[in-house]
C-alpha cells in the first residue's frame, strides 16, 4: 500500500457534553476519562484506593496528567464480582469526590448504578453519571439524572457481573448493541433527559467474548450513526491479555494501542487507568495528522 492509499482516520463528529454546571466540547482529539477506583475488589487497581486520602491525590494526579474527567466508583463490576450496598458504596466515594471538588475544578464521574449513590454524588460535586446498567438497574435512577441535570452516560451490559460472562451471545455483536443503544436513547429522551446530556457506552468486556470485544472494537464506527458522544472503556481488560499471548502481562501498552486506534475510529471518550501515556499519544498522533 502506498502513501497515498492509506486509509483516512474517520472524521470525529464534534460533540457538546451537557453535565451538571458546565459542558464538554469532544472535537477532533478524544477526552481521556481516568479511573478512580474507591474498592478493595477491582480487577486491576483493587485495594490501591482504599484510603480515601490516597484516592483523592490519585485523582488529583489523573486530572494533572490531561484527564478531563475523573470517574469514580465504589463498587466492582468486574467478572463475578460481589454487590455491595448503597450505604457502603456512599462510604467509600464521597469522602474522594468533596475531596477533589475541594481541590479541583475537573469534571467527576461517579460509576454507580444505584440512585442513592448518585444523587449523593451530585451532591457532593460530581457533574455526570455513569451507569454500567444503562440506566436500568434502579427505577429511581431516571428521575435522579432528570431532577440533577447531571451528564449521563448509559452502557450495555449482557446480563449483571455477576453472569455477563457464562455464556453471552449475539446475532451480530455491532448491530445488537447498536440497536439496544439507540433504544435506550429513545427512551432517555422520551423521559425527558435532553439529547445533549446523553453519552453512550458499547461496554467492551461486558457480557462479551473475547472475539465480540475484538468486533465490537473493529466495528465501532457505527456508533457514530447515533449522534451523541461515544464512550469506549477498554482499559487493561482481560481480552488485551488474551491478544498479547500472556494473561500476566501489563496490559498498559495494548490498551494505549487501542487508544490510538479507537481516536482514528472517531470515538469521543477513552476510560482508562493510564491517563498521561494516553493524553501524550493522541496530541503526537493529531501532531502527526493521524485524527
Amino acid at each position: 500500500m502506498t502513501a497515498d492509499q492509506t486509509p483516512a482516520p474517520t472524521a470525529m463528529l464534534r460533540q457538546i457534553w451537557k453535565l451538571k454546571s458546565r459542558s464538554l466540547v469532544i472535537d477532533s482529539v478524544p477526552l481521556v476519562m481516568g479511573i478512580v477506583n474507591a474498592t478493595p475488589d477491582s480487577f486491576s487497581d483493587g485495594g490501591k484506593f482504599v484510603d480515601p486520602q490516597l484516592a483523592v491525590e490519585h485523582a488529583l494526579q489523573l486530572a494533572a496528567a490531561g484527564a478531563a474527567i475523573v470517574d469514580v466508583g465504589g463498587e466492582s463490576t468486574r467478572p463475578y464480582s460481589e454487590p455491595v450496598d448503597a450505604d457502603e458504596e456512599i462510604r467509600r466515594v464521597i469522602p474522594v469526590i468533596e475531596g477533589v471538588r475541594k481541590s479541583s475544578d475537573v469534571v467527576i464521574s461517579i460509576d454507580t448504578s444505584k440512585a442513592d449513590v448518585a444523587a449523593a454524588a451530585i451532591k457532593a460535586g460530581a457533574d455526570i453519571i455513569n451507569d454500567v446498567t444503562g440506566l436500568e438497574g434502579d427505577p429511581e435512577m431516571i428521575q435522579v439524572a432528570l431532577d440533577s441535570k447531571a451528564g449521563i452516560c448509559a452502557m450495555h451490559m449482557q446480563g449483571s457481573p455477576q453472569t455477563m460472562q457464562d455464556d453471552p451471545t449475539y446475532d451480530y455483536v455491532v448491530l445488537d448493541i447498536f440497536e439496544y443503544l439507540k433504544q435506550r436513547k429513545t427512551h432517555l429522551l422520551s423521559a425527558g433527559i435532553e439529547p445533549e446530556r446523553i453519552c453512550l457506552d458499547p461496554g467492551v468486556g461486558f457480557g462479551k467474548t473475547h472475539q465480540d470485544n475484538i468486533d465490537l472494537l473493529a466495528g465501532c464506527e457505527k456508533f457514530l450513526e447515533l449522534e451523541c458522544p461515544i464512550l469506549i472503556g477498554h482499559s487493561r481488560k482481560g481480552f488485551i491479555g488474551k491478544l498479547i499471548g500472556d494473561k500476566e502481562a501489563e496490559r498498559d501498552s495494548g490498551t494505549l494501542a487501542i487508544s490510538l486506534l479507537m481516536a482514528q475510529k472517531g470515538m469521543h471518550l477513552l476510560r482508562v487507568h493510564e491517563v498521561e501515556r494516553t493524553v501524550r499519544a493522541l496530541k503526537v498522533l493529531a501532531g502527526v495528522g493521524g485524527l
